[in-house]
């Protein structure tokens, strides 16, 4: 069996499934990058524990966890089955390394994960397990998170960071729904935020990846808060010691936020 390459998602607003935009177009053709999975382990930034926690949920339901979006995507359903068996082994694999991951047996998917998958894989057949994130830990945890997780990928188990390269939604939400400018000067910082990383992810400099807050330029403008950017270095840590990296998309909606996606390999 093939060795999975990980991947990191931009998984954009709720709308993305019915919104005509590069973003949408590039993860309707994800399932073409890699093998079809096995299953798939899924880090969405919208599922938020202390610590790492696992859910264990055969049959996972539908989480809306959003407001004053169209009608219909409160109608939409994924129902792709949960992978049980595959959770336990998770959950090995990070009590292994000394994570102590929790169990969650029921719940559902949240918009960062059914909206990519739903666009990547719209049949649903394909297993998956959800992982949290912890938002009051660094960039270094979550890559120890993908680093335990990592040998998955030799089973044929795709690994995937579901979060946003930049997520400053003050700014976003006064561009797309109260009509104002775009800010060049944001969208300066933008460009500079996303270039840097490609540039340490293309290098695989781990070390100023998880000393982002400090080296990369203009952090607080383009992350206000960090959950976000947290799934980019669980994909990050899941690919191995040695990955390489390959940004395979970068659109910008509303002329600076911007929807980049990384497979590693």
């Amino acid at each position: 069996m093939a060795t999975m390459p990980t991947l990191f998602i931009s998984h954009g607003g709720p709308s993305i499934v019915i919104s005509d935009t590069p973003a949408r177009h590039y993860l309707e053709s994800v399932s073409g990058l890699m093998p079809r999975p096995k299953a798939i382990v899924v880090v969405s930034a919208h599922f938020e524990t202390h610590g790492v926690t696992v859910v264990t949920d055969p049959s996972p339901e539908m989480i809306y966890d959003f407001r004053g979006f169209a009608p219909e995507l409160y109608e939409m359903v994924y129902p792709a089955p949960g992978a049980p068996q595959l959770a336990e082994k998770v959950i090995g694999l990070l009590d292994k390394a000394g994570l102590s991951p929790a169990r969650l047996g029921k719940r559902g998917y949240d918009h960062g994960a059914w909206t990519p998958m739903k666009l990547a894989f719209p049949d649903a057949n394909i297993p998956i397990v959800q992982v949290s994130i912890d938002p009051n830990r660094d960039a270094a945890w979550h890559y120890a998170v993908g680093k335990a997780l990592s040998p998955l990928r030799e089973e044929g188990v795709l690994l995937i960071g579901s979060g946003h390269i930049t997520h400053n939604l003050r700014a976003y939400f006064s561009v797309m729904r109260q009509g104002a400018a775009v800010d060049p000067e944001l969208a300066g910082k933008v460009t500079a935020f996303t270039d840097w990383f490609e540039e340490k992810l293309k290098a695989n400099d781990s070390e100023a990846l998880l000393d982002w807050k400090r080296q990369a330029p203009f952090p607080i403008e383009n992350h206000p808060t960090d959950e976000h950017l947290m799934p980019i270095f669980f994909a990050y840590g899941a690919a191995g010691e040695h990955p390489k990296a390959k940004r395979v998309h970068d659109s910008v909606d509303n002329g600076f936020f911007a929807n980049d996606s990384y497979l590693f390999q």
